[in-house]
């Protein structure tokens, strides 16, 4: 029972690493751009949670639409006003921009928050559970994190898949130049695209901050998660990102199954073998097929 419910709880803890990695495999399907500010958006939308339901009146599930939105037009911006100017400047150039904005971001909110570890609360909805047999149950916020990563991701897709902007968004991916020619404005298209992702990131910015505690710094963490979980799916699909989560999530408890402090490193080298033996991901399809 023990190992089942290491496996199970694997399960779980990977749909959380999917939420979070889904926007950073949207942004490398469409635009082919790895984007190193993952991490820090995802922290900086826990404190903007955070600061929304502590200053405000507002209920947390209104805090989490509020950053949302919010993100989403920062998303906007950043793909219109830094990201289209690095396009097609090099391979190098969208990772230094969005490793700057890393920077910034983690600086900014050491000057504005401090180096203190914050959580967001979510009272008896943390520790609540059911019990599905004697040694085994499931942690209620888990299964609606689960569900949520699955919401999202399947949204999204549907998204890609049946409206003519996400039509728009293959078609730009698969070859911008016959997308202008279309009369398609690729660089609007790209600021959607990174709007999606970054709303999608701050979801799993606040689930991430009503799970555990965060400082400014925890984004790093974050991102190679979001990083192992995409490369382990297959860079670009978004449900080869979410069976990668699950298969990060499940090494990382099976292993600590094993010895606590193999959780992790159980996770990395996982990562590691898919990248050896399959480096393509396990769903080498992309967002835009």
């Amino acid at each position: 029972m023990d190992w089942l419910n290491a496996v199970v709880q694997g399960v779980l803890l990977g749909g959380q690493y999917a939420l979070i990695a889904c926007g950073l495999s949207l942004v490398f399907g469409v635009m082919r751009i790895v984007n190193l500010a993952h991490g820090a958006l995802a922290v900086a939308a826990a404190y903007l949670t955070l600061l929304v339901v502590e200053q405000t009146p507002l209920p947390l599930p209104v805090a989490l639409v509020v950053a949302v939105l919010v993100f989403a037009v920062v998303g906007y911006l950043l793909q219109r006003v830094l990201l289209n100017r690095s396009l097609g400047q090099g391979e190098l150039a969208p990772l230094l921009v969005t490793f700057g904005v890393s920077v910034v971001l983690v600086n900014l909110l050491q000057e504005l928050a401090t180096a203190n570890s914050r959580s967001i609360s979510i009272g008896s909805l943390g520790t609540s559970s059911v019990t599905l047999a004697d040694g085994l149950s499931l942690g209620v916020f888990s299964l609606l994190t689960f569900a949520i990563a699955v919401a999202v991701i399947g949204a999204i897709q549907l998204f890609l898949a049946r409206t003519a902007t996400g039509r728009a968004m293959r078609a730009t991916s698969d070859d911008p130049g016959a997308a202008r020619l279309m009369g398609i404005d690729d660089r609007h298209v790209y600021g959607l695209a990174t709007a999606i992702a970054v709303g999608s990131v701050a979801i799993a910015g606040a689930f991430l901050g009503m799970s555990t505690q965060f400082t400014p710094g925890y984004g790093d963490l974050v991102l190679i998660f979001a990083f192992e979980a995409v490369i382990i799916g297959g860079l670009g699909s978004l449900w080869g990102t979410f069976l990668g989560g699950l298969v990060l999530g499940v090494a990382q408890t099976v292993g600590a199954q094993v010895d606590p402090a193999y959780g992790v490193l159980v996770g990395h080298l996982v990562f590691l073998a898919v990248l050896a033996f399959r480096p393509s991901g396990l769903m080498p399809r992309m967002v835009t097929a």
